[in-house]
């Protein structure tokens, strides 16, 4: 009696989940009129209930903007939103020729943990920390 095997499923990596998570919230804020991205309403939760801003308000508008070339209110926005924006790209990419080679993912954990990712990180924390205090 022969056996039939399935082939196997890979699991998708976190970095393809974060990356193809990006690629959507990117194309959305394309979708999104810049010309009424103020008037919306308040979608972070941090903010709902305290009336601050959280580390990433402003994120949807600076994409926004950015996604239909208003450069300086991107900017104003968020002035991580395009950083932010240019990785999600650049990850996607390389999951994508990751995917295209059948080779790994690249590694969020390893990215995350990059020194250069640190720094980064270490200066947007310290933009919202000073954000909140203006807004006290």
């Amino acid at each position: 009696m022969a056996t039939t095997h399935a082939p196997a499923t890979r699991r998708l990596a976190s970095s393809e989940l974060v990356a193809a998570a990006g690629v959507v919230a990117l194309g959305v804020s394309a979708l999104l009129s810049p010309d009424h991205i103020e008037d919306g309403p308040v979608i972070c939760p941090f903010r709902r209930v305290t009336g601050l801003p959280c580390p990433g308000c402003g994120l949807t508008r600076s994409w926004t903007y950015l996604a239909h070339g208003w450069w300086q209110d991107s900017l104003h926005a968020h002035p991580f939103g395009p950083l932010l924006a240019l990785v999600v790209l650049g990850l996607a990419v390389a999951v994508l020729r990751a995917r295209l080679r059948r080779t790994p993912a690249p590694s969020l954990d390893r990215l995350v943990k990059h020194p250069v990712s640190l720094v980064v990180l270490a200066a947007w924390l310290g933009f919202a920390l000073v954000r909140l205090v203006l807004a006290l």
